[in-house]
């Protein structure tokens, strides 16, 4: 199928796919690449191709895309409780984040994911778009986190996070980090990061000898968790909208 339109009113169908509230935009090149995405009649073979809305036709699984007009876009904060899963949904029945939500609500995207036992502060959206750009790693978004560790952390081995950890012989990017306080054998660090790689915090300290038993992440960019108690959410200000969204 040939790129149809090249013209600044045509957007990418993974865009109108996301928009539209069916799926993220890489959920939606994973359904291109299934060939469930017709545009025109045709199915999509090749992804980068654009359709102008309200001029072409465009179905997902057999089913016509109703493309709605521009929605406000909405961001929430949300407290994820711990043993809680950063999914809308799941098979196996477990507590989701979807679950502190109405049924009725709109569909919601999380930005990013923490561990199944993490807690903490969660972004969703209902712009999937905005959810995969707040995602990607060329905008190093910081996050940071109270973690508590077993074992009294040297100052040695706070250089070697500072300098960047090594895990699983991968180069990862320096972190910022401090001891906040000891009780007994138990440590508390305040912890800062710029990417976040499948269960970083626990390899690294792990790494180094520091088994971690709880993570509590508590800012994500310009938002902080505030007064949120688990499993509470709010909507983002107007002010703290326009900071995310630069």
């Amino acid at each position: 199928m040939e790129n149809l339109h090249t013209t600044k009113d045509a957007v990418r169908i993974q865009k109108v796919i996301a928009q539209a509230g069916i799926a993220s935009r890489r959920a939606a090149e994973k359904l291109i690449l299934a060939g469930e995405v017709v545009l025109n009649g045709e199915v999509v073979r090749e992804m980068g191709l654009k359709m102008v809305v309200g001029k072409d036709h465009l179905s997902v699984e057999g089913k016509r895309v109703k493309i709605p007009q521009r929605q406000k876009t909405l961001v929430y904060a949300l407290y994820k409780p711990k043993n809680c899963i950063t999914t809308l949904n799941d098979p196996e029945g477990r507590t989701t984040i979807g679950d502190f939500f109405p049924r009725s609500s709109a569909r919601l995207f999380p930005v990013g994911r923490l561990d199944y036992d993490a807690e903490g502060l969660i972004l969703l959206t209902n712009d999937g778009d905005l959810a995969q750009e707040l995602m990607h790693p060329r905008h190093k978004v910081s996050k940071g986190y109270f973690v508590k560790v077993r074992g009294l952390v040297k100052n040695a081995d706070l250089s070697t996070l500072r300098k960047g950890p090594m895990i699983e012989k991968r180069q990862h990017l320096p972190v910022q980090v401090k001891v906040l306080h000891t009780v007994n054998d138990k440590t508390w660090l305040e912890v800062f990061l710029k990417e976040g790689t499948n269960r970083q915090i626990k390899k690294m300290f792990l790494t180094l000898g520091y088994p971690v038993q709880k993570i509590k992440r508590f800012q994500v960019g310009p938002i902080n968790l505030g007064d949120l108690q688990s499993g509470e959410s709010r909507a983002l200000s107007p002010e703290e909208l326009k900071q995310i969204m630069k």
